[in-house]
């Protein structure tokens, strides 16, 4: 028998799911500084640009190698609409809040409701059943960042509508998430942050142009921040975020998105000394205990059948006595 050789399956997924809290979170920061010298519109226009000019040039390279597969029309379609809400609908309302005035923290923690509306919705539009510890966890979660939450909300200025707009960023993700669960669509991962991209930067260049926002600055920073956007929240977030949907389901995944408001709290105090709490720390806390009840295995329950057998396999069986040979010939032409 041979031995695999390799990194096992759940050092992967957990070295994934590091790596996508940080550049979910990423997404709330860079937007903070990137909105800082120029219009959210602009700075997201230019992000999509970014991002297709690097997918296009993933596309060449994998056609050269003969390694890319042109989808079916039937597995783009859907996907047309899933992407316009899934990176169109929530990325621009996220950089109009942050340039409304609305801290990265914030923002983050507002959208990290989502983990519960996808656990009150999951059961009665896809038909799965949320667990009674994956909705402890849930619960545990909740609690953790209605905390930061609390503790943010006391030390920020007067509330303005652009609290308004995380709200919209997450209705936008959330239905994202459940269409992609009903499609019967099979593209990969690399199709579909194509197709998603390439609907984004249709529908935000419509947007630019009507609102005359278009035209970049030509500060290098805007530049840096722009490529950041691109890479990091942009590609590998979104990557790792229809990828883990396929391995740890979406009650798995959503309970990540409890971790990214504490660390975009933590990178945030670090980064643009943003207040960090002992509410904040205590959040992060009750976010990784959720993280642990939900992403938990469910405890098989042993059958009326399985107990039988393995009583059978317990007790001891008399010994048995050789068959006559002609009871074995007869045996043996039975089975031919």
């Amino acid at each position: 028998m041979s031995k695999q050789i390799g990194i096992p399956r759940p050092v992967l997924l957990t070295a994934a799911s590091v790596v996508f809290v940080l550049s979910w979170s990423s997404g709330f920061l860079i937007a903070k500084a990137g909105t800082a010298e120029s219009h959210p519109i602009t700075f997201v226009l230019w992000r999509f640009v970014l991002v297709a000019g690097l997918l296009a040039a993933g596309a060449l390279f994998l056609a050269a190698r003969r390694r890319l597969r042109m989808p079916s029309w039937r597995d783009i379609r859907p996907h047309l609409l899933i992407g316009l809400f899934a990176q169109f609908g929530y990325v621009v309302p996220i950089y109009l809040a942050v340039a409304a005035g609305v801290s990265s923290g914030t923002t983050a923690l507002i959208d990290a409701v989502q983990p519960l509306v996808v656990a009150t919705l999951v059961g009665p539009l896809l038909g799965l059943r949320v667990r009674a510890l994956q909705w402890l966890g849930l619960a545990l979660g909740a609690a953790g960042v209605v905390m930061i939450v609390w503790s943010d909300a006391a030390a920020a200025a007067s509330p303005n509508p652009g609290y308004l707009l995380p709200l919209v960023a997450l209705a936008c993700l959330v239905t994202a998430t459940f269409l992609e669960r009903r499609t019967s669509s099979t593209l990969g991962v690399f199709p579909t942050l194509a197709v998603h991209s390439a609907v984004s930067l249709a529908a935000i260049t419509i947007v630019a142009v009507a609102t005359n926002t278009w035209a970049p600055p030509a500060e290098p920073s805007f530049w840096f921040a722009t490529a950041l956007t691109a890479l990091i929240p942009s590609l590998l977030a979104y990557a790792l975020y229809w990828a883990l949907l396929r391995h740890l389901g979406i009650t798995g995944l959503n309970a990540l998105l409890f971790l990214v408001a504490p660390a975009t709290s933590v990178l945030g105090a670090l980064i643009f000394g943003e207040p960090f709490t002992l509410a904040t720390a205590a959040g992060l806390l009750l976010g990784a205990a959720a993280i642990t009840l939900v992403l938990l295995p469910p405890r098989r329950r042993s059958s009326p059948e399985d107990l039988a057998s393995s009583d059978a396999a317990a007790a001891p069986h008399p010994t048995r006595q050789p068959s006559p040979p002609s009871r074995q010939r007869s045996n043996s032409s039975a089975q031919r």
